[in-house]
């Protein structure tokens, strides 16, 4: 077990929290359409069996990280152990998965501001202009730096706190529980990749463990932050499919066809005011502090990558290459939101937080020998299960983005 002397011991719940922050956004607004096409209980399967999935992978990011005698980074961890091969890929896969997830961001933020000034002043304005309005805005947050960016999004995640609870207290009287019967089990693979982003915490991991400073007490707070996750998942599935039909006009079929999310499809779906207001509210915020932390992330990607110096402020051209090209990208491909994520979710997420911790533990296990207090049960077997497992969310959605018929579809 690695500890670091000089650091304090933080807060296990205080993690957890920081977990489910990190899992906790826009992505959440795909969930109930993309799981739901499957069913309600179908779904719970597959909920249950991702977020086992990453929390074990989370376990062996743990397991390599307690190998190094002083703090790294997750880029480190891969070129140390698996070699230089092996860190060009996770670095090339860190920027596709940041782009993706910016240009579902983006594209996700011109549906709902063209949405508001479409019903508040009866204008028809193209999504990218909402999109480009919402760069324009909250960019210059980024611009700032940190700082700001951190203490804007801790207001903003008590909005989205607020928003989310009045969502689910609601929307409660508007569930039918006929909606939540309905099953197609052939359908379940759809929701695999959009949950793996779902429960992506896995570059917050370093950070806990210099935070928490003891391995044990790093894996019960992936555990409670995982099960904080699920939870707040798992309600907001219930309502959101209580709400939405599968079928029919505004049905989840028809939102998924046309780029529509679950608040969305529960403002059109409803004629509650104040459901609308929570749904939108929810919406707004979870874009927003999704936008504003993997914008600054991609940020001080480039700024690392092209050795720029840290100031207050951060560079305006390296803000520039980060949002422009997602906004540029979302005008000529303006349905793109559930695509954009799929694509991180069972490309980019599963390769860095799936694919690559078991090699690092395979190879410092088998092949460098290395010893820890703490190793994932299971030996080989639970190490082949879970490549095997990675291995099969990327099949799948390299199949989907090739129009492979492999697997059904909606």
């Amino acid at each position: 077990m690695t500890t670091y002397a000089s650091q304090s011991r933080g807060s296990v719940f205080g993690g957890a929290l920081l977990v489910a922050g990190c899992c906790v956004g826009a992505g959440m607004l795909a969930l109930p359409i993309l799981t739901g096409i499957a069913g309600f209980f179908p779904s719970l399967l597959m909920f249950f069996l991702v977020a086992g999935f990453m929390a074990s992978t989370a376990f062996l990011i743990v397991e390599a990280l307690s190998w190094f005698d002083t703090p790294v980074h997750y880029l480190t961890m891969v070129g140390e152990l698996l070699g230089p091969f092996a860190r060009g890929v996770c670095w090339l896969t860190y920027g596709f998965l940041f782009y993706a997830l910016l240009v579902a961001y983006t594209v996700l933020s011109g549906n709902h501001i063209s949405m508001l000034i479409n019903r508040g002043l009866a204008l028809d304005v193209p999504n990218y202009i909402g999109s480009l309005f919402f760069i324009l805005l909250f960019g210059g947050l980024v611009y700032m730096g940190t700082k700001t960016v951190d203490h804007f999004n801790r207001v903003l995640m008590y909005l989205k706190i607020l928003a989310y609870l009045g969502l689910i207290i609601v929307g409660m009287d508007y569930v039918q529980g006929r909606y939540l019967e309905y099953m197609n089990p052939s359908l379940i693979l759809v929701s695999l990749p959009v949950l793996v982003i779902s429960f992506g915490f896995h570059n917050l991991i370093p950070t806990l463990s210099r935070y928490l400073n003891d391995t044990q007490r790093v894996m019960r707070t992936i555990v409670l932050g995982a099960l904080i996750v699920l939870v707040i998942y798992l309600l907001w599935q219930a309502v959101a499919l209580g709400v939405i039909p599968v079928g029919g006009k505004d049905g989840l079929v028809e939102n998924y066809r046309h780029d529509v999310d679950a608040a969305q499809a529960i403002q059109l779906k409803t004629n509650s005011y104040v459901l609308g207001v929570f749904a939108a509210g929810m919406a707004f915020f979870a874009i927003l502090t999704s936008f504003l932390t993997q914008s600054l992330s991609l940020v001080h990607f480039w700024s690392d990558g092209l050795n720029i110096p840290h100031k207050r402020r951060e560079s305006i051209w390296v803000c520039a290459i980060t949002m422009i090209p997602p906004w540029i990208f979302s005008i000529f491909f303006q349905n793109v939101f559930f695509k954009a994520l799929n694509f991180a979710g069972g490309v980019c997420a599963v390769i860095l937080f799936g694919v690559l911790p078991v090699l690092m533990v395979w190879k410092g296990r088998y092949g460098l020998e290395k010893k820890s207090h703490y190793r994932l049960f299971g030996g080989k077997w639970s190490l082949s299960f879970l490549f095997i497992f990675s291995l099969f969310i990327l099949l799948y959605q390299i199949s989907q983005i090739f129009h492979w018929n492999l697997f059904p579809q909606p």
